[in-house]
C-alpha cells in the first residue's frame, strides 16, 4: 500500500486537506515489507493503522526501533499485531534491544521476544521508551538482562497484560522487568501489570519499578532471584532536567496476586527505596497470596520497608511459609518515615510462630495452616474448611488521610499460573456474606453469591 499524503504538505499547496483514513499494512517473509523496520523506513504510521505481521515460527532480527513520527493518538493508537500461523507466533530475536519503542499511543500484541547472547548480547528484550503503550499476549524470554525495561528519561505509561515473561534478568542490576516513568514529560503516568505470568528469573529483582504510580493486578509472581516486588522512587542519576525528589509522590497498588518466593534470598517484597531513589509513597497490599518456598532455615522477611516511605495498608493477605515455622512479616529499621510510622492492616492470616507483627494489624488471623487445595501443586484456592473462607474485610481502605487515590477496592479476577489468552481472564465470584482472605476464591455449587443463586434458581 502507497504511504498517506503528507497532510502538511497539502496545506502548504493550498489544497484542502483530506482526514487520512487508517491502514492495514502485512510484513512477513514473502510480503512487500519483510521486516518491521522496513515498514517502519517506508511509511509513516498513523492513528487507527493496523501492522500485521506473519507468525507460523518466522523469526525476525532485533534491533527494531519504532520511531516516534509512526505514533497513533489517544484513544486511537496504532496496531503492531504478531499473526499465529500453525500456532506459533511471530518471533523477534536478538539485538542489543531486541525492539525499542519510541512512537506514542501503541499496541503491541501477540508477539513472542527472545534475546541472545551472540553474536551481541541482548541489553534490552523490550525498550519502552515512549508513552500510552499496551503489551498485550506476549511472550519474553530468553533476556541475558533486562527482559522489558521502561528508560528514565521519554518514558511514560505502560500497561502489560495477558503475557508472559520468564528467563531473563543477571547480576543484581538487570531484572525481569524494570519500569521507570519520566515525571517531567509524562506527569500523571502509570505502569500497569494485569493477568500476567512473571517468572522463574535468572538475576535481579522480578519486578522493579520507579514508576510514578504502580497497578499490579490479577497476575501469578513467581520466582524472583531477589525480591519479587521493589516498587521504589525514581534514580536521581537518570532523571530528567526539571526533576527534583519534592515534584511527585510515587505511590502503589497491589491487589489480587499470587506472590510465591522462591529464592534463598530471604525478604520478599521492598517498598520505598533501594539506597538510590526512594518513594516518599503510600503502598496499598489487599487480597493477595504471599508463599515462601524454599528450604533454609532462615526467616524471611514479608515487607523490607526501605528509606523513604509514608505509609503501608495491608488488608486481606494470607502470609505463608511452606515447611517452616513463620515469617518477620515487617523490616521497618531502615524505613525513613515522612509523618512517623503508618502501618494498617485487617484480617490477614500468617502463620503461627510469625514475629514483628504491626501493632496497627487489627483482625488477624494466625494459624499453622491456611488450608490450600493443594499447595504442592500450586492450587492455593482455600479448601470447604479453611480458615480463609469468607473471613475477609470488606474494608480495603486506609490508613485514614493515606489512601491510595483511584484504587481497586477488592480483586475482580483470580490469577492463574499462566497468562491467559486476552479477555480469558478468571472472574473472581465472590460469596453472598464475605470474601475469602487472600488472591482466590472458592466458588461451591449451591452457595450464595453476590449476583444471586449459582445454580441460577431464586432464592
Amino acid at each position: 500500500m502507497p504511504a498517506k499524503p503528507n497532510i502538511a504538505l497539502v496545506g502548504l499547496l493550498g489544497l484542502a486537506p483530506v482526514a487520512a483514513e487508517a491502514e492495514t499494512y502485512q510484513v512477513g517473509p514473502t510480503r512487500g515489507h519483510t521486516s518491521l523496520t522496513s515498514l517502519f523506513n517506508a511509511v509513516d504510521l498513523g492513528p487507527g493503522d493496523i501492522v500485521e505481521v506473519d507468525g507460523d515460527g518466522a523469526r525476525y532480527p532485533g534491533g527494531i526501533v519504532m520511531p516516534e513520527a509512526d505514533g497513533g493518538a489517544p484513544g486511537n493508537p496504532v496496531v503492531l499485531r504478531g499473526l499465529r500461523s500453525g500456532g506459533q507466533r511471530p518471533i523477534i530475536e536478538g539485538g542489543f534491544n531486541s525492539i525499542e519503542l519510541r512512537a506514542h499511543h501503541v499496541v503491541f500484541e501477540g508477539f513472542e521476544i527472545t534475546g541472545t547472547t551472540s553474536p551481541v548480547s541482548t541489553f534490552r528484550c523490550f525498550f519502552h521508551h515512549s508513552h500510552d503503550v499496551v503489551i498485550r499476549d506476549a511472550r519474553i524470554h530468553g533476556c541475558p538482562q533486562h527482559g522489558v525495561l521502561g528508560a528514565d528519561q521519554g518514558s511514560g505509561s505502560l500497561t502489560i497484560e495477558y503475557s508472559e515473561i520468564w528467563d531473563a534478568g543477571s547480576g543484581d542490576r538487570n531484572h525481569t522487568i524494570y519500569m521507570a516513568t519520566d515525571e517531567v514529560a509524562f506527569p500523571g503516568s502509570v505502569f500497569r501489570l494485569q493477568h500476567s505470568y512473571v517468572h522463574s528469573a535468572n538475576g535481579g529483582n522480578l519486578i522493579k519499578s520507579r514508576a510514578e504510580r504502580n497497578e499490579i493486578y490479577h497476575n501469578w509472581l513467581e520466582g524472583g532471584f531477589y525480591h519479587e516486588l521493589e516498587l521504589i522512587g525514581p534514580d536521581p542519576g537518570g532523571a530528567p532536567a526539571g526533576w527534583s525528589e519534592a515534584l511527585v509522590r510515587e505511590d502503589s497498588d497491589i491487589v489480587g496476586n499470587v506472590i510465591v518466593h522462591t529464592a534463598e534470598f530471604s525478604s520478599i517484597l521492598r517498598f520505598g527505596g533501594d539506597g538510590t531513589g526512594q518513594s516518599r509513597g503510600r503502598y496499598r497490599f489487599v487480597h493477595n497470596t504471599v508463599v515462601r518456598r524454599h528450604p533454609n532455615n532462615d526467616t524471611p522477611t514479608v515487607f523490607r520497608l526501605f528509606h523513604g516511605i509514608e505509609s503501608l495498608a495491608a488488608h486481606n493477605n494470607v502470609f505463608h511459609r511452606e515447611g517452616g515455622s513463620g515469617l518477620r512479616i515487617v523490616r521497618e529499621v531502615e524505613a525513613d518515615w515522612s509523618f512517623g510510622s503508618r502501618i494498617i492492616g485487617r484480617n490477614n492470616h500468617v502463620d503461627a510462630g510469625s514475629t514483628f507483627l504491626p501493632a496497627g494489624f487489627t483482625g488477624t488471623v494466625v494459624g499453622a495452616d491456611p488450608g490450600f487445595t493443594a499447595a504442592a501443586a500450586s492450587d492455593l484456592v482455600p479448601t470447604l474448611d479453611s480458615p480463609l473462607r469468607d473471613a475477609a474485610n470488606a474494608d480495603t481502605q486506609g490508613p485514614a488521610d493515606y489512601a491510595v487515590a483511584g484504587s481497586l477496592a477488592v480483586p475482580t479476577f483470580q490469577p492463574q499460573r499462566q497468562a491467559p489468552a486476552p479477555g480469558g481472564a478468571l472472574t473472581r465470584v465472590t460469596a453472598f456474606l464475605a470474601a475469602d482472605i487472600g488472591a482466590m476464591e472458592r466458588a461451591d455449587p449451591g452457595r450464595i453469591f453476590g449476583s444471586g443463586f449459582e445454580t441460577g434458581e431464586a432464592p
